[in-house]
């Protein structure tokens, strides 16, 4: 974290607030391309994300007060900084910046950035309350460490959240990935030729950047981290919206929209962007294996088969399943730890078999009913596909 304040305080950022590196060897940013390094600020999301995601799969919340919470305040300080109050618009906006779709940068009001600044915020507010009921005195020792002004800060950050611009699409319902989107040519990826595909390979980069062209999961992509705030409608409708709109030219892309694919019914799709990112390098999709191989591939092959067909997922705490399996497979077989429980979960058309080969007793819900298998036993579930 030393270094992530030290990454910002060369941008002028200030009261110990940090920007983490998209790209480094000992903590500050090495990346050479601007728009990355000082636009693509996205990432410091992904950081508070990871805390997050670690505390409700563990629920270690001593974690929080001890480590966490040090760094949701230094990410959140950042975030206050980098907004400006629109007169015009009178609400809070985020100039110059590149999204996780890096086929468009300097824009303005990315939703996807404004989302993850607005929930980091709130998200670190929510935890110094939960601290002070659980440990308030390591919480005075974490904020006095930190010199942080409960009052004037987290004022400050309520008036972020709770007037930050968020671009919409009304006639369509969906949010919108940023300012001026809509002034693109609103053209799908299977109008494209294929012999100009990756287009990466064979546009100009000011033909890309004016293009309506996705790589990657961008406002999807917030909506997979945040599933727990959308209702399936609202995930449909942006799916419907922006996945024709992606060309998948990134290896962080095919995984997030088999996972929300497969949440909505959409079983076809589901399989082919799993067979897009399990098979990125065995096909060369993007004709580019010969400078190596996709780490976030493979990882991403996993997140598919178990939040995708497997559909786990974590609400409000609660470790859920609402299975997906492909008719192309007979079987699906996983190991899951969660809280103590080692988990073999088998799945099988309408039938569902979890084993507890752990400590504790595991508690989960399968399509809406709630489930408990003591340590050493089973439980078979069966359900209408």
């Amino acid at each position: 974290m030393g270094k992530a304040i030290e990454n910002a305080e060369k941008l002028g950022f200030k009261n110990g607030a940090a920007l983490y590196p998209m790209v480094t060897m000992n903590g500050e940013e090495c990346h050479n391309e601007w728009e990355i390094t000082f636009e693509e600020i996205h990432r410091n999301g992904a950081i508070a994300y990871g805390i997050f995601n670690y505390v409700r799969h563990t629920a270690d919340r001593e974690y929080l007060v001890d480590y966490g919470l040090e760094v949701l305040i230094a990410i959140s300080r950042f975030w206050a900084q980098r907004v400006n109050f629109s007169e015009a618009k009178q609400q809070y906006v985020m100039l110059g910046v590149t999204g996780p779709n890096e086929y468009e940068n300097n824009v303005n009001n990315n939703w996807y950035t404004n989302r993850l600044a607005t929930w980091t915020m709130d998200w670190t507010m929510e935890v110094i309350k939960l601290m002070e009921e659980e440990f308030p005195e390591k919480l005075k020792t974490t904020l006095q460490k930190v010199g942080f002004d409960a009052v004037k800060e987290t004022k400050n950050w309520q008036d972020i959240v709770h007037n930050m611009h968020f671009p919409f699409y009304k006639e369509k319902q969906v949010f919108l990935q940023q300012e001026g989107f809509l002034d693109k040519e609103l053209r799908n990826a299977a109008d494209l030729n294929p012999a100009e595909r990756p287009i990466n390979q064979h546009w100009s980069w000011d033909r890309i950047l004016r293009s309506v062209f996705i790589k990657q999961a961008d406002v999807l992509q917030g909506i997979y981290f945040l599933e727990h705030q959308f209702d399936r409608a609202t995930i449909r409708r942006n799916f419907d919206f922006y996945e024709p709109k992606t060309v998948h030219e990134s290896s962080l892309s095919p995984c997030v929209h088999a996972i929300l694919a497969a949440r909505i019914g959409y079983d076809e799709k589901a399989y082919e962007m799993y067979l897009r990112t399990s098979r990125l390098d065995l096909d060369d999709y993007n004709k580019e294996v010969h400078e190596g191989l996709h780490i976030t591939s493979m990882a991403g092959t996993w997140l598919s088969v178990v939040q995708g067909f497997g559909g786990m997922h974590i609400i409000k705490s609660r470790l859920r399943f609402d299975p997906a399996l492909p008719k192309q497979w007979k079987a699906l077989k996983f190991n899951l730890l969660w809280r103590g429980s080692n988990l073999l979960i088998k799945l099988m058309k309408g039938k569902m078999v979890v084993e507890n080969h752990g400590e504790n007793q595991a508690e989960f819900i399968v399509f809406g009913i709630t489930y408990f298998v003591n340590p050493g036993k089973k439980e078979t579930i069966l359900f209408d596909v």
